[in-house]
């Protein structure tokens, strides 16, 4: 595509009058629209070997302009340098993704590379870190080089790395001996071995497993803050805060004086101690003896365009307006310093001065700036054809005889030939991918490409028309190619111990776990980990039995009281649980063998309409999203009745999944009842169906209580008479007078929200119809596993494309933050979500939000309000009637709308994760960004769990980690859901995971599936010497625990080799102890296999004992042949029909131990062969 219209442009004269201009003088250019303009722009760029800049107003506009620009240019060549407005930015933890955006805009023009760079206008204005300390804090190292360490650890938290002790996140830099990992913020994470000071290797490695994946020669670590701060960076801004502190002093009120102090010893501990970029970026000003700004790092012959000038002029005053404001009330309550500056102060103008610049503007308007030309452009935009053919016809002809080229653009390959075959049914001729440009007269091209909007150069004899002109589709976003977190890395297991976590031993019940210790027990120095239970009762659990002990997981958070080692309570609490698990299985079989035996209606395979269908759907499904529609269509293609779960976090796209559904349902002559909790979701599951089918006949109604009676008995009869196809209802579906003519599917959303009595007609509806459950509660996939048989589940756990992720802040409370967001909001036209959990209070909250912003219509929700009211209230949020709702937690229950992109919320530290992800998943729903701030009182020491938590959510700005994030919390709520809210109690008595694992136990025993039989009993080794993981090694506890998991689990020599390496890879070379503790392990893999049960040390001799079926199959003659290098130090004797080994020790006893055990495996693995 790109080729056909950039070679079509580039031939006119109108174009190649304007490119003799741009860039060599101050020239304005008229009349293109945004995507007109996109394509002069990206034409220009593709021509010339220069930089290009482009300044936007704000941020939106430069997001809108670059998915244009991307149609045409490499994305790796266009940059963005995304900024929020400069307070958010300054004063809030910043966003992974946008910071990443900037490091790498700002390396690439420290390196001077060629490219195309769009710049809001604070991006531009705001200070930077000065071009040549920038350039060099790159680093780059290769193979072979010598290093100074600790130049490289310092160089590395100047570039704004943390160390810690395992990296884990971008960002972050860890030292064990001679191997240093790190994770930058552009690109993979790397792990670089030295050989004394020398790079020895550089290795990519996986955060997950920490181990090594490929090699590299080389790598470049760019920055992971947009600042640089050394150690002279930070006496500057010593002296310079305090001068500022004593000149701001005596100029504020008295009142506030001990709150500047404060302000001032806060940064000052910063400075020392606590090196924090998040929260030195406040005092940029002071920082640098003369900060940059952007335009300091382009090259002097950079092509600069200037888009819309008045409206990026109008940007600038009330951005300067609001700093000052800002500032003001800043120094005013003694949390800043006169002379703190974020940005440039004069104006823009001034910043480009000596380049020429090309302004672009849509209409000619009066600019106080020199030209010296002016280009004027008419361009017209393509009128909306909404899919009506006989307009098409004409419109297309009249082209075609006007002589212009007409570029149809469509985003897949696959629709380039349905456009083609549609138009050869109007008669008007076309060509895919035709680049032969030199005709004149008229012509139809199709192309692979997607356009904001199409558009008419009417001189240029040239039209773009997109699939949204022809059918009113939205633009498909083009996925851009950047490499994001992978969900696993977000979260690592939630099984990681932590210390003074609760736990659950299996024999022991409740505990705390204390840590890993290293214990002498007789001379010998072995690992054990230590648990706490009531009272003063401890108990050390040596490594290898860590199985026995699980993390205690259970709803809510609640604290469990702890139990007593040695009593009784403890084996009453589990065969409670026994009793109550085994109950439930029955329950499961006997649904699970009703359902094989009923017969429901077989669909046919898909039609052509369901094609049709599901190609107007404008955005690409996620894999899950295509694998789930394909188990459902399966099911509905079968016989038996379909009765499947479909999970998905909130707003992934579970409806489009039964919409299908719906309609392949419809296609087929059946109705389709589609049950929903309130009667919001209705309205909105209505309006979407409507969108959705509005090219198919089908009729659909929607019965709740905003619909009149009229309606409603209308609705009953249509459903009778079998004229209505589909209803959407609330539980008024179940009324006993609402009769279905021939009922095919039923779809039902939130089921946990229904009350028993409502489940019970759900059941009965049920009977033999095929019933699609849609829930947003994630299922643990424990208890998933135990369910299997019972339910099918399918399970969406991508999230779609084309979601921006929300943009998180953390804040302090502080009511100009406050302002501003409202403010920002509202000036866009959104609308915004306030937070506030006190209903005692929430009418106070609303008259001060009033106070702050005279203007805004504020509403109010909150559960103590009644369901109707509530309803009201939320629907005409929803239509707009207010700017601000003030609510409780209430707005958690999935409401869209569409038009909220912003939300507050107060007190965030006392909210659970799951919930403020929920929360947070209310806003940015539509291709617009959403803003979150989650604020916490000021001044207020937050508690770890509530820090971890906001940081947590922080760093999942990406959509889609709700599955990960709220596994915890939501396991159990789902749990609770699936199996009723009586087994709360119980699932909280044993803890979660050995719930369901008692659960599961229970149904495969009443199924007749036999327990897996552990073939190798277990061995036990007994030998005294030191054989562990030493803290000089392996300081992370958690790693340590990971690595003896992982040891336990250790079945045959490959997996331990692969365990050396991993030891290796990870810590380096391994001291004596750790050989020893492997060479443990090399000795329990061959008596696994030989049959071998215990081992023992005596102190003198070590005694083996082989199982009797291994006494029998073992071949004494090839024992005796293999064993001989051993001589006499070995004995062997039969007692209880059971061999028994024994060796004496000598001096390299534990490696004869070693060649013993494989002679016992060798002389077995003969017999196997015989057999």
């Amino acid at each position: 595509m790109k080729s056909i219209i950039t070679e079509y442009i580039n031939k006119t004269e109108r174009y190649q009058e304007l490119d003799e201009l741009f860039g060599q003088a101050n020239i304005l250019v008229t009349g293109l629209s945004p995507s007109a303009k996109a394509t002069m722009l990206a034409e220009k760029y593709l021509r010339s070997p220069e930089q290009m800049l482009i300044v936007t107003n704000n941020l939106y506009q430069a997001d809108k302009l670059e998915s244009d620009i991307l149609q045409f240019v490499e994305s790796d060549e266009v940059y963005k340098y995304p900024m929020q407005d400069i307070m958010t930015e300054e004063f809030s933890t910043q966003s992974p993704q946008f910071m990443s955006e900037r490091v790498r805009t700002l390396t690439a023009l420290a390196h001077g590379e060629r490219g195309l760079f769009i710049v809001p206008l604070n991006g531009l204005k705001k200070w930077l870190t000065p071009v040549d300390m920038w350039q060099s804090h790159q680093l780059t190292l290769k193979i072979g080089d010598e290093i100074d360490i600790d130049e490289l650890l310092n160089k590395l938290v100047n570039m704004g790395y943390r160390r810690e002790t395992v990296v884990s996140h971008i960002g972050e830099f860890s030292m064990r001996g001679g191997i240093i990992d790190i994770f930058p913020l552009i690109g993979e994470p790397v792990r670089i071995e030295l050989f004394d000071t020398e790079v020895d290797s550089i290795r990519m490695f996986d955060v997950e497993s920490q181990r090594s994946q490929d090699n590299m020669h080389e790598v470049h670590i760019t920055t992971a803050s947009d600042y640089i701060i050394t150690d002279d960076v930070l006496s500057h801004t010593k002296t310079q805060l305090k001068a500022a502190y004593e000149e701001t002093r005596p100029k504020i009120d008295k009142s506030v004086r001990n709150d500047l102090k404060e302000t001032y010893e806060s940064f000052q501990l910063f400075e020392d101690n606590l090196f924090d970029h998040q929260v030195l970026r406040r005092l940029v000003a002071f920082m640098y003896e003369q900060p940059a700004t952007l335009i300091d790092y382009f090259k002097d012959n950079v092509t600069v365009v200037v888009d819309e000038y008045n409206r990026i002029k109008e940007t600038e005053t009330s951005l300067n307006t609001e700093v000052e404001e800002f500032m003001q009330n800043l120094i005013e309550s003694g949390k800043g310093f006169i002379g703190q500056r974020f940005m440039y102060d004069d104006t823009f103008d001034h910043l480009l001065e000596g380049h020429p610049i090309a302004y672009f503007t849509l209409f000619t308007s009066t600019m106080p700036v020199k030209l010296s030309d002016i280009i004027k452009f008419s361009c017209k935009p393509v009128q909306q054809f909404y899919g009506q053919y006989d307009i098409m016809r004409s419109e297309f002809n009249r082209y075609v005889q006007q002589n212009n080229t007409v570029v149809v653009l469509v985003e897949t390959e696959k629709k380039k030939e349905r456009i083609q075959s549609m138009l050869n049914e109007m008669h008007i001729p076309s060509t895919i991918d035709d680049t032969n440009v030199s005709d004149t007269e008229g012509k139809v091209i199709i192309t692979e490409g997607s356009l904001s909007e199409g558009y008419e150069l009417p001189y240029m004899q040239l039209v773009v028309i997109t699939e949204r002109e022809l059918f009113k589709t939205k633009q498909k976003k083009k996925r851009k190619q950047r490499q994001t977190l992978t969900n696993a890395e977000k979260i690592k297991s939630y099984q990681d111990l932590k210390v003074g976590d609760y736990i659950v031993h299996v024999h022991h019940g409740v505990g705390r776990y204390l840590g890993v210790e290293t214990l002498d027990v007789g001379g010998v120095h072995k690992d054990y980990i230590k648990l706490q239970y009531k009272g003063t009762d401890q108990l050390f659990v040596p490594v290898d039995q860590m199985d026995q002990v699980q993390k205690y997981v259970a709803s809510e958070d609640k604290t469990p009281k702890l139990n007593k080692l040695g009593g009784t309570e403890w084996k009453k609490t589990k065969a409670k649980v026994q009793q109550n698990v085994e109950d439930i299985a029955d329950e499961l079989i006997a649904l699970y063998k009703e359902r094989e035996k009923s017969v429901g209606y077989q669909y046919g395979p898909d039609g052509v309409e369901q094609h049709d269908f599901e190609m107007d759907f404008p955005y690409e499904l996620t894999p899950d999203q295509d694998k789930s529609i394909e188990e459902i269509k399966q099911d509905m293609e079968r016989q038996r009745p379909m009765d499947r779960l479909l999970c998905g976090d909130v707003g992934y796209g579970k409806t489009e999944v039964a919409v299908r559904a719906a309609f392949k349902a419809v296609m087929e002559g059946k109705q389709v009842a589609f049950l929903v909790p309130t009667t919001i979701l209705a309205q909105q599951h209505y309006e979407t169906l409507i969108e959705r089918m509005q090219d198919f006949p089908i009729n659909i109604h929607l019965m709740s209580r905003f619909r009149t009676t009229k309606e409603n008995k209308e609705t009953k009869e249509g459903l009778k008479s079998g004229e209505v196809n589909i209803v959407i209802g609330t539980h008024k579906l179940l009324a006993k007078d609402v009769q279905y003519k021939d009922l095919g599917l039923l779809i039902v959303d939130e089921e946990q929200r229904f009350g028993v009595r409502h489940k019970e007609r759900i059941k009965s509806l049920k009977a033999n119809v095929d019933v699609l459950t849609l829930t947003a509660t994630p299922i643990p996939r424990t208890l998933h596993m135990s369910m299997l048989g019972v339910r099918d589940l399918s399970v969406i756990e991508t999230p779609p494309e084309n979601r921006f992720p929300v943009q998180t802040y953390v804040l302090e409370q502080n009511m100009s933050f406050v302002k501003e967001a409202l403010e920002r909001e509202l000036s866009r036209d959104g609308q915004v979500f306030y937070l506030y959990n006190k209903v005692q209070s929430i009418y106070e909250k609303r008259e001060q939000l009033q106070m702050l912003m005279p203007d805004a219509r504020i509403g109010i929700a909150h559960g103590q309000m009644t369901e109707r009211d509530l309803e009201e209230t939320m629907l005409s949020f929803m239509n707009h009637e207010f700017d601000i709702l003030v609510t409780t937690t209430i707005i958690e229950t999935g409401v869209d709308v569409q038009n909220a992109n912003t939300l507050l919320i107060e007190d965030a530290d006392r909210f659970g994760l799951s919930q403020l992800y929920q929360l947070r998943g209310r806003v940015g729903r539509s291709s617009r960004i959403g803003y979150a701030y989650f604020l916490h009182p000021t001044n207020k020491v937050l508690s770890e769990t509530a820090e971890e938590r906001l940081q947590a959510i922080k760093e999942f700005t990406e959509l889609g980690s709700g599955f990960k994030i709220a596994m915890r919390d939501l396991n159990i709520r789902g749990a609770g859901n699936l199996l009723g809210k009586q087994q709360h109690g119980f699932i909280d008595s044993v803890g979660f995971d050995l719930y369901s694992q008692m659960l599961e136990e229970a149904v495969n025993e009443k199924q007749g599936i036999p327990e897996p039989v552990n073939e190798a009993p277990e061995v036990e080794i007994e030998l005294n010497i030191d054989a562990y993981l030493p803290a000089s090694y392996i300081p992370s506890e958690q790693a340590k625990i990971e690595i003896y998991k992982k040891l336990r689990k250790v079945e045959d020599t490959e997996q331990l080799m692969d365990i050396k390496d991993e030891l290796i890879d990870r810590f380096g070379d391994y001291p004596e102890e750790v050989a020893r503790l492997l060479d443990m392990m090399e000795i329990k893999v061959h008596a696994l296999h030989a049959g071998v049960t215990s081992v023992k040390d005596t102190g003198k001799e070590i005694d083996m004992v082989l199982s009797e079926s291994s006494t029998n199959e073992i071949n004494g003659e090839v024992l005796f042949k293999e064993t001989m290098p051993l001589g006499r130090a070995l004995k062997v004797g039969v007692q209880e029909n059971k061999m028994k080994v024994v060796l004496t020790k000598q001096n390299n006893w534990l490696d004869n131990l070693k060649f013993l055990a494989k002679c016992l495996e060798e002389s077995m693995a003969i017999v196997d062969e015989k057999v």
